[in-house]
């Protein structure tokens, strides 16, 4: 519609005082009902027939009453401010309608080092004079990455984070980022001076992992494997990345872990990190969602967020 035609539209203001004027039977009576003054209503009124061309108004001395074109003309009216008041309605529930939460599942590797960054970002973009949407309402289930995998394929999760080098069928992925195993030991451990290791050193020389099912694990394994080695059997296994940390900060052992999980530590000199020539540690860390699932918005967000790290 042309910009000249909107600016012709009636305003809502002299439907309403036509309505009103009908359903109250007189102009004075519709004034006091809209809480305008009765010589305000009756040029708007007079406007309004002009607007119309027609006479809508039948005016006697003992006051004025619609006419058939201005019984019709509010019934079309009255079709107009409904709308309108469905419109408002509508408005003022997107308003007080509660964010909806949409949950993802982590690794403890993305969880703990890059999910934070993502949620903080979205969270800074909703907050107002920034011009953004409200940020999602996330809730986030940190587990290992075969956990991740099938929360996201049994529907309890719409997105998931793993670093898992193999993915289940049924699900879709989208690298956000690229890490890689570190061998570290604490300061005091006897290799603390040394540069490398060989594998068979890191084998039996004390070494902790993390749990079946755990990217970390399955990557070290990969690694493993590509140079004809396994992990022994009977390795004693931790739940966590800050377990093993701990395990290697004061317990004499030795662990690979993510390059992001370990670089502040290495850095102060908390944790020294070791060479082990021709083991590839490399991995990519995935994003994954079920293949034909319609993700919500909340999950389309995060997903930007998430895929914005990428490189």
């Amino acid at each position: 519609m042309a910009s000249g035609s909107r600016a012709a539209r009636t305003s809502l203001g002299t439907l309403e005082l036509l309505v009103a004027t009908d359903s109250h039977g007189s102009i004075s009576a519709a004034a006091r009902a809209l809480g305008i003054a009765q010589p305000t209503a009756s040029a708007g009124l007079r406007a309004l027939e002009r607007r119309v061309g027609h006479e809508l108004l039948e005016r006697t001395t003992r006051g004025a009453r619609l006419t058939e074109t201005g019984r019709a003309t509010a019934a079309w009216a009255r079709e107009v401010i409904e709308a309108s008041d469905r419109f408002e309605r509508s408005v003022a529930s997107l308003r007080e309608r509660p964010v909806e939460r949409t949950r993802v599942a982590a690794s403890l590797t993305v969880a703990e080092y890059l999910a934070p960054r993502w949620l903080a970002r979205l969270a800074l973009s909703g907050q107002p004079g920034r011009g953004g949407q409200a940020a999602p309402d996330v809730e986030l289930v940190v587990r290992n990455s075969r956990d991740v995998a099938e929360a996201v394929l049994a529907g309890e999760v719409e997105l998931g984070f793993v670093e898992s080098a193999t993915l289940r069928r049924g699900l879709r992925s989208r690298t956000i980022a690229h890490d890689e195993l570190v061998v570290v030991v604490g300061p005091g451990h006897r290799w603390a001076r040394r540069s490398a290791l060989r594998v068979d050193e890191l084998l039996t020389g004390g070494l902790v992992v993390r749990e079946r099912g755990s990217g970390t694990r399955e990557t070290l394994e990969r690694g493993l494997a590509a140079l004809g080695a396994r992990l022994p059997e009977h390795l004693p296994h931790l739940g966590s990345t800050a377990a093993l940390k701990t395990a290697v900060q004061h317990g004499g052992a030795v662990a690979a872990l993510s390059s992001l999980a370990v670089a502040d530590d290495v850095a102060r000199g908390a944790l020294v990190r070791l060479a082990v020539p021709g083991l590839g540690l490399e991995r990519r860390l995935r994003m994954v969602w079920k293949d034909g699932a319609a993700l919500s918005a909340g999950a389309r967000r995060i997903a930007a967020a998430a895929g914005s790290t990428a490189g």
